[in-house]
Parts: structure tokens; C-alpha cells; sequence
């Protein structure tokens, strides 16, 4: 599968060298290739071990992706607060979820592109529903979702297929739960339902 790279690392051939490196030790291959669309809502699932981390971002290391994500600004503080800016960190105040879900459009709409990443479970523990911000952001702003993985059975990760949300969020989870319930985590127990909360 042909690879397409639209983001390039700022040391790119020297992290995709240690990103190679890391999988190669690790025994983990890569799939897919980077989204078409220069602006898209990563996918970042399922997650239920601090690994999950370094395992995405070599991944996505390889394939030329720079991601980015939002953290609460307490993690940038010096002396770390640097390494995670690097890593693609956009720090922001606590907010309620819809002012956070503006902020991110805005900022979404101000880039020419920009690859954000989100772990709709928020936890390593088992969760009981997905929280919905990745699609609101996804769907207010126009743009695809796009799903990365990690498949601990087979040891890949990449990045799969893409949906342009509709606005029916049921029928757009039906896609999302279709292609995730094929996928291993390290923990399977601790892998939640991969459903939205239902609307009351």
C-alpha cells in the first residue's frame, strides 16, 4: 500500500530512523498511509496501557504523520513542558466541553493542516462510553476521521479507513465500532464499549 506523507517531522529522517529502529526491536510492522485530506481527526484507539503512546507516535513517526494534541496546560510546565510541545502538545485551560470544542475548530480553521489526534476513551481504564468531542470537533470544522490502531494480536499499527461525519452520530458509530471491534488492545479487559453515550 503506497505510503503518502503530508506532515514531515521537523527531524523527520532521524525520528523515522528511531521510530523504525523502535519498532523493528519491538516486532511491530506498519499498515496504511498517512489520510488525503490535509486536515482530518486522528483516532487514537484502543487505549489502555502508557505504551499505547510511544507504540502511535513511532507509527505514525514512519508514515510521515506529525500529530498533535491537546493537554491541560499544568503538563507544560518547565522543565518537561518543552518535550511535550515537541511532541506535538497544544496546551489548554479546563473548559466546558463545547467552548473546548470551538477553541479546537478555530484552531483547526487557522491551519492550512494539522493532523489532531484524540483518545476518545480518555482512560486506560475500562470506560463505559466514548466521549463524543472528537466527532463534534470532526463534524463543526468539515473534516474526515480518520482511525489509527494498534493491534496487539498481530503487532501492527497504522492507520485505517476515514468517514466524513454526518451528523448522525449513531449511524457514523455503527462504521467506527465496525472497524475497532476487529482490533486487540494489551488489555482486552480493560477495552470499554465503543459507543456513544445514548442522547437523552
Amino acid at each position: 500500500m503506497k505510503k503518502i506523507s503530508l506532515k514531515t517531522h521537523p527531524t523527520n529522517s532521524v525520528v523515522k530512523k528511531l521510530s523504525l529502529f523502535f519498532l523493528w526491536v519491538s516486532g511491530w510492522k506498519v499498515e496504511g498511509h498517512a489520510p488525503n485530506n490535509p486536515k482530518h481527526v486522528l483516532i487514537l484507539a484502543p487505549h489502555t496501557s502508557n505504551w499505547d503512546l510511544f507504540f502511535i507516535l513511532a507509527v505514525l513517526n514512519v508514515l510521515g504523520i506529525k500529530l498533535y494534541w491537546f493537554g491541560k496546560k499544568e503538563l507544560f510546565r518547565w522543565p518537561i513542558g518543552g518535550i511535550f510541545r515537541w511532541l506535538g502538545g497544544l496546551p489548554v485551560a479546563r473548559s466546558s466541553r463545547e467552548n473546548m470544542v470551538k477553541k479546537t475548530v478555530e484552531i483547526i480553521q487557522s491551519r492550512e493542516e494539522i493532523t489532531l489526534g484524540v483518545a476518545p476513551e480518555g482512560t486506560r481504564s475500562n470506560s463505559k462510553y466514548w466521549r463524543t468531542g472528537f466527532y463534534h470537533i470532526a463534524h463543526q470544522a468539515q473534516i474526515p476521521i480518520a482511525f489509527a490502531f494498534l493491534d496487539y494480536r498481530r503487532k501492527v499499527g497504522g492507520i485505517g479507513p476515514a468517514i466524513n461525519p454526518t451528523g448522525e452520530m449513531e449511524q457514523d458509530m455503527k462504521k467506527i465500532r465496525q472497524f475497532y471491534t476487529e482490533i486487540t488492545p494489551k488489555y482486552p479487559h480493560q477495552m470499554g464499549k465503543i459507543a456513544f453515550k445514548p442522547q437523552e
